[in-house]
Order: structure tokens, then sequence, then C-alpha cells
């Protein structure tokens, strides 16, 4: 910006995006002094480097106000856990599988873990009848990222949300069946 800038020859741009032509970066700060504004670097790796006129605050604030809408329509998926024990009662696996159920339509991903303590390790088949159990709840929101596996004393498996196609509408629904609805049969009824 202004006298930061080393190049010996710049191609310059006012604020509205006319170019102003190519010279010494001393006569393009005077041209910017002159309408109370900024030189400022925009292409450096261009040959000759590309610079604007314009007001470095409202440049500065401009480019703020374009990365907040890009976060703004940016959806981060994160990865949820669900903690279950092998011996996991029905009412819990139920609330479980609903909070999961809820994730996965936020669009995030869910892990499913089954944690064994002590000597819960030797009925690792009661892990993965509930992992099977859960996948079967979930199936219709989701599909199987990462099959059920063992990690140390857990075996986990991971779920990722399922991008279905958007059903018709009811007005569609209902536009088709009334146009078959007033179609007249092709055929010709045959008398007996």
């Amino acid at each position: 910006m202004n006298e930061d800038i080393r190049a010996t020859q710049i191609r310059v741009i006012d604020d509205r995006g006319a170019q102003l032509g190519v010279m010494s970066p001393r006569d393009a700060i005077q041209i910017a002094r002159e309408r109370d504004a900024d030189l400022v670097e925009i292409v450096p790796n261009a040959n000759p480097p590309v610079c604007k006129v314009i007001n470095f605050g409202k440049f500065k604030y401009e480019l703020a106000k374009k990365d907040k809408i890009q976060k703004k329509h940016q959806h981060v998926s994160l990865l949820k856990e669900i903690r279950f024990h092998p011996n996991t009662d029905t009412h819990d696996f139920d609330f479980k599988v609903r909070h999961a159920i809820n994730f996965l339509k936020e669009g995030h991903k869910v892990k499913a873990t089954v944690v064994f303590k002590g000597r819960e390790i030797t009925y690792k088949e009661k892990g993965e009848d509930l992992l099977t159990r859960f996948s079967e709840r979930v199936s219709e929101f989701s599909k199987v990222d990462q099959a059920p596996h063992m990690e140390g004393r857990s075996m986990i498996a991971i779920y990722a949300p399922e991008r279905k196609k958007t059903p018709k509408s009811d007005d569609a629904l209902r536009a088709t069946t009334a146009a078959e609805k007033k179609k007249p049969d092709s055929k010709p009824e045959q008398a007996s």
C-alpha cells in the first residue's frame, strides 16, 4: 500500500475500474492523494503489478463483508458422537437414535460408538448387534460411511447423511392425478 510498493512501474486502475495507465508508483501515489484515497497493490504477480486507487478502509470493510457472506452460506459438517454400552436399555437406545436422526437431518455425520468396560470386551457380538439395530433405524436418513470396526476397547461405525431428492409437492401430485382423471379412454367400448 502507498509507499510500501516496491515495483518500478505499475498499472493503475481507479475505483470504478477504469485504467489510468502504466506509471511509476510515485506518480500513482500523487494521483491517489489528489483523490483522498490510497494506492493498493491488488495483483502483485502481474507484469507490471496492478494497483488500484481506492479508500483502503472501505476496501477492507468490503472484503470483510464478502467473507462474512461466504461464511454465512457455507455449511460446516460436524462429526457428532453417540455412545452406547453393550447393555444399553431400549429406552436409552431409542432416545439416542432420535438424536442421531436429528443430527443426520441437519447434515452432520454421526459416529456411533459402543464402549466396552472390563470383561464386556469378551461379548463383542452384543456390540455388533447394537450397531446393526442402530444401522437399521437410521438407514432411511443415512448411509454407512465406515462399517463397524474395533478401535481399542470401542466398536465404531460412522454414518453420513443421505442426500435424497425432494419428493414432488402435494400440488404437483394433485395436478397429475387431476390430469389423469380428465383423459378420455382411448379404447372404444365393445357391446356384448
